[in-house]
């Protein structure tokens, strides 16, 4: 199984904010943005497998601030680092000003996918190979953050976490 590049996993969509999309406030609805950022992901999570995948976690979603009606908002996915069936992706969400056309950073998420067969069982996918020091920095944390999210869902003895035990141990 060929390894492949973070860059190669990257996934982009734009989207406008309509009143159908909005709460009573004029502000995107949140449950909305979690839609879009699972579509966006699966794609990233799909062109690092180049399988089905399904969403196994919502691991962490930051609602900075909220997002206006009529809106420009880009949503970026990229796969951040793959374990053996499982996938971590990164998801950046922008709003672009419509006047200025300035792009600020607004929310992120961070999701993971399971690559499946035919049949909804599990299947290997490839390696993930890191380039830009986000790209490293993502990948690097992304083995803490499965340590916990296992120690929090009763999968894994504390006391096994190497990675999150290195962060607290002075050695």
């Amino acid at each position: 199984m060929k390894s492949r590049k973070a860059s190669e996993t990257l996934a982009i969509t734009t989207r406008i904010v309509l009143p159908n999309d909005t709460n009573t406030l004029g502000n995107l609805f949140g449950g909305q943005l979690l839609a879009w950022m699972d579509v966006i992901a699966s794609v990233s999570a799909h062109r690092h497998s180049r399988r089905v995948v399904v969403t196994a976690s919502v691991n962490n979603v930051s609602f900075r601030e909220p997002i206006n009606h009529s809106s420009i908002v880009t949503l970026e996915a990229k796969v951040s680092r793959a374990f053996s069936s499982s996938m971590e992706v990164f998801v950046d969400v922008f709003v672009e000003d419509p006047v200025t056309g300035k792009t600020r950073k607004s929310n992120e998420a961070i999701y993971t996918f399971v690559a499946v067969d035919q049949n909804g069982g599990p299947i290997q996918v490839p390696e993930l190979i890191p380039e830009t020091e986000e790209e490293k920095a993502r990948f690097d944390g992304a083995l803490r953050r499965k340590e916990l999210s296992l120690i929090l869902a009763g999968k894994m003895k504390p006391s096994d976490a190497k990675e999150l035990r290195a962060l607290f141990n002075e050695e």
